[in-house]
């Protein structure tokens, strides 16, 4: 079993815990905690980026999950919604990563690119969106929806997956009428789900480097923990704000990308 230590020197060691724990917290607040941790795994020598992707994951996993528990706790999110929605993005995300395998993600970055400015000027220009819950919809309409946003998602996360709790968080305050403290709540129980999802493709193809996922993970449940603890403390108002901020990350970092490719 390959664990990803053997050419791991402290520093590296050092930068791999310290991307957990930063993802960790930002995952926990709004997602798109891959922005830091999968760069940090692929500076790790001689790994690939299919165990960069597997192993970043497997460190989520722990992290999504320990924010979800600390989220239930303090937020009490409705299951009745969440748990479906997990189950249709689990399906989604293995669905996504068997795709993932055979076609080119660059075919794909230029629309999530535009979908994640449309998302960024949405919620600049609504200042209101996402303050209190509003149900836009009730009884199988309600849950329906939230299985569709599950399932597309989750195929997504599967796909290419930069910064699909963001786009699980808009969703939910955008098409369903979540507060953003709820909508994060949800996503992270959502979140887990794609994650799992992923590894069941990942694992049984020996991706996985389990050293350096167990020590991510661990880092990972103290930056969810903490993140979670901070989004409860400060309110939708506060998660609004990070939310714009690593939304606008992402659209740097697809753009670069897009660029990047356009040249080749």
């Amino acid at each position: 079993m390959t664990t990803g230590l053997e050419a791991a020197d402290p520093a590296v060691i050092v930068m791999v815990i310290v991307a957990g724990l930063a993802a960790g917290w930002v995952d926990a607040v709004v997602g798109g905690g891959g922005l830091l941790q999968l760069p940090a795994m692929l500076l790790v020598p001689g790994i690939t980026p299919v165990q960069a992707l597997a192993t970043n994951k497997m460190g989520s996993v722990f992290g999504t999950s320990t924010s979800a528990v600390t989220y239930y706790r303090r937020v009490r999110p409705d299951l009745r919604t969440a748990l479906p929605m997990a189950g249709f993005a689990l399906v989604g995300s293995v669905c996504g990563a068997i795709v993932a395998a055979s076609l080119p993600q660059q075919v794909f970055k230029p629309v999530i690119l535009v979908a994640l400015i449309a998302v960024a000027v949405f919620t600049a220009l609504k200042p209101d969106a996402g303050q209190v819950t509003r149900l836009r919809h009730s009884g199988r309409r309600h849950h329906g929806l939230a299985a569709l946003i599950g399932a597309v998602i989750g195929f997504y996360d599967g796909l290419l997956g930069p910064g699909t709790g963001s786009f699980l968080v808009i969703a939910l305050v955008t098409v369903l009428g979540y507060a953003f403290l709820q909508a994060s709540a949800k996503a992270k129980i959502v979140n887990v789900a794609t994650n799992i999802g992923a590894l069941l493709f990942f694992v049984p193809h020996g991706s996985v480097l389990w050293g350096l996922g167990l020590i991510l993970g661990a880092a990972n449940m103290v930056g969810g923990y903490l993140g979670a603890r901070t989004a409860v403390a400060r309110g939708s108002r506060f998660i609004r704000v990070v939310f714009l901020v690593v939304v606008g990350l992402l659209v740097l970092k697809l753009g670069s990308d897009v660029l990047g490719d356009l040249r080749r």
